[in-house]
């Protein structure tokens, strides 16, 4: 069988999966401000790296913002596009194994999705979306300490502590509150203080964006009377969001799941989504 591929084309990376009899052979970021120039580099790329040709490729399906740069097929090869909520909702079942959850995109900002399966079709419903994601991480720690870098900045992240910025339970009261434990966070950055490290900054900035993005997940998965919330996007790949994730499944009795390939599963998505089209 031919290799087929998705490709989910955001404003500055694009995410690209290729599929072979059904199982995953490669996965990638590449880094672009150009829509055309990523989807051609993406695709080039694994061609190079699995030692193929472009004869080999059967399909490609292209989803996210960027994916309605042109109507022309990419290096020739049929081209099908598939929309990006879509897309969103069947890669979130596909990475997950699930048949209904909560679905959360991070991206630069978060789009939050309910997705099931129904008579062997994928249903999806936008239940919201925030402007707070992977961008304003990075703008805020930009503004507040001069660096861009994503991964130094979760690498700050990591050596840095919160609750150096962050007011929490146990800094407001000493009486027991039931299901929140005296480390949960009352403010954000509510510390008025001078002289935070670069890592104390960069932790509290990571806590306060994947806290907002937990909350936004957790409401939601009550709104859609499920426990599954299947996190997806590239600030799965942090040790921040696994730990939120972590301490939002215990204190709000929850399943956040971060899956293999959550980072690529929207480019899943759109392979998955594609080919239903195409059976149908």
């Amino acid at each position: 069988m031919a290799v087929r591929i998705g490709l989910d084309i955001g404003g500055s990376t694009t995410k690209i999966a290729g599929i072979k009899d059904g199982s995953i052979i490669y996965t990638s970021i590449v880094r672009s401000d150009d829509p055309v120039a990523s989807s051609a580099g993406a695709v080039g790329k694994l061609i190079d790296s699995c030692s193929l040709s472009v004869a080999d490729i059967e399909q490609i399906f292209i989803t996210g913002v960027g994916s309605g740069f042109s109507s022309n097929p990419i290096l020739g090869i049929k081209t099908t596009r598939v929309e990006e909520y879509t897309a969103i909702g069947t890669g979130g079942l596909y990475v997950s194994g699930k048949d209904h959850a909560v679905i959360v995109s991070m991206g630069t900002g978060t789009a939050i999705l309910e997705a099931k399966k129904v008579a062997g079709k994928i249903e999806t419903r936008t239940v919201i979306g925030s402007g707070v994601g992977g961008g304003t991480l990075v703008g805020l720690c930009n503004a507040a300490i001069g660096i861009s870098d994503p991964i130094v900045l979760a690498d700050l992240a990591d050596k840095g502590n919160a609750g150096a910025a962050d007011l929490t339970v146990g800094d407001l009261t000493d009486v027991k509150i039931p299901g929140l434990p005296f480390d949960a966070t009352a403010s954000n950055f509510g510390k008025v203080t001078d002289g935070l490290s670069r890592e104390d900054v960069a932790a509290g900035v990571f806590n306060m964006v994947h806290q907002v993005i937990g909350c936004l997940a957790v409401v939601s998965a009550r709104s859609c009377g499920v426990r599954d919330i299947v996190l997806t996007g590239q600030l799965t790949g942090f040790n921040w969001c696994r730990k939120t994730a972590e301490d939002f499944s215990s204190m709000y009795d929850v399943n956040f799941i971060i899956p293999e390939n959550a980072v690529y599963s929207t480019a899943l998505g759109a392979y998955v989504a594609g080919g239903m089209e195409d059976e149908a």
